[in-house]
């Protein structure tokens, strides 16, 4: 069983910056997938980044939109994977999930590749 805490969500001015964190419980952290998605009202939960386990390099993946702004990164002593957002618009606003993925699954960019998840931190971006 893994357990995931989200935190660093907050109110942030267009163009300001937040870094969160999502601490994670269990054994399996360093070798298992991470990702960030985010869920705005009214839309669907949609892929903000991954980054692999360290047996696979920690390679890492941004959608689009956030690329050269969003930055994904683990510490396995820490057992916590971050996502720290710069240069942030309104249209980031929304609750940020942390996601895990432990074998079977295998983590990806949907939300059926991660079998973990968070509680959500809120992040609200004012123009």
């Amino acid at each position: 069983q893994v357990q995931l805490v989200e935190s660093g969500g907050g109110l942030v001015q267009a163009g300001g910056s937040l870094r969160l964190s999502c601490a994670a419980s269990g054994s399996t952290f360093s070798s298992s997938a991470m990702g960030w998605f985010r869920q705005a009202p009214g839309q669907e939960r949609e892929f903000v980044a991954a980054i692999t386990g360290s047996v696979w390099s920690a390679s890492t993946s941004v959608r689009n939109s956030v690329k050269g702004r969003f930055t994904i990164s683990r510490d396995n002593a820490k057992n916590t994977v971050y996502l720290q957002m710069n240069n942030l618009a309104a249209e980031d606003t929304a609750v940020y999930y942390c996601a895990a993925a432990v074998l079977p699954k295998r983590g990806g960019i949907t939300a059926y590749d991660y079998n973990y998840w968070g509680q959500g931190t809120q992040v609200t971006v004012s123009s």
